[in-house]
């Protein structure tokens, strides 16, 4: 700086204004050009810590919607299943000619109307990407939209998943009053022993009437509905929704 200084102070003294000029131009576009390079040194490793920072958002993503897909699919087996189930007591009151065994009506009710189906999805990393607005450091944009678009689709499964447990209900209350009988079901299906340490009955009252029952067979029919929309409409779409998602996160992760 005193080389360029006195260099200066020389053109001033020799009354060399017009290279004095060129020089301060010349200085000036020096600066600038460092001021340039610093700031794009500062942009580029301000970019890389937030390239980083994705990088370990893709992965703890990735994780989170793996664990979605198989919980998924095991929804969708739990849900077949139970409408296969819901079917077959259909054909059973369509054929009443040759009712099923006791022991083979309660097993039935109990695999079919036992649980309820709830997909609740491990989502903490992508609300809390959401919530701290970190959800934007997500450079696909395709892949933002379908984060985004994720929660809002989550909303309309837990209402499907709702009408289902409604109508499950339905069916299974039926059994809370003296008609038939929810022992007979546990004990026969070896739910009395294995689950609630409990003696079986000496006597059971039998269930088989159930099959005659017109609102029974009401019910059941929309249950099965019910269940068929719920794979179809909701669970298979959302299952396509985890694969493509699951694919553009693989595509941005690094070592991909």
């Amino acid at each position: 700086m005193k080389l360029f200084g006195k260099f200066r102070e020389e053109l001033i003294v020799g009354n060399k204004m017009s290279r004095y000029l060129l020089y301060a131009i010349g200085e000036i576009i020096l600066v600038v050009i460092g001021i340039l390079i610093a700031l794009a040194i500062d942009n580029y490793a301000d970019n890389l810590k937030i390239r980083e920072k994705e990088q370990t958002y893709l992965q703890g993503l990735k994780n989170e919607f793996e664990f979605s897909r198989q919980k998924l699919e095991e929804l969708i087996l739990v849900n077949r299943n139970n409408y296969e189930g819901a079917k077959k007591l259909l054909e059973y009151i369509e054929d009443i000619k040759e009712p099923p065994k006791e022991t083979d009506l309660s097993a039935l009710l109990f695999s079919t109307f036992a649980s309820d189906i709830f997909f609740n999805p491990n989502n903490s990393l992508l609300d809390e990407m959401i919530n701290s607005g970190s959800l934007k450091d997500i450079s696909n944009g395709q892949l933002r939209i379908q984060l985004t678009n994720w929660i809002s689709t989550l909303d309309d499964i837990a209402k499907q998943e709702t009408d289902l447990a409604m109508q499950r209900e339905r069916v299974v209350q039926l059994f809370r009053g003296s008609a038939y009988s929810i022992r007979t079901i546990f004990d026969l299906s070896g739910i009395s022993v294995s689950e609630l340490d409990l003696t079986p009955a000496d006597k059971h009252h039998s269930n088989l009437s159930l099959l005659n029952s017109q609102e029974f067979e009401n019910n059941l029919l929309i249950f099965m509905l019910t269940s068929l929309a719920t794979e179809k409409n909701h669970y298979k779409p959302l299952m396509e929704d985890v694969k493509e998602v699951l694919h553009l996160i693989n595509s941005e992760i690094s070592d991909n």
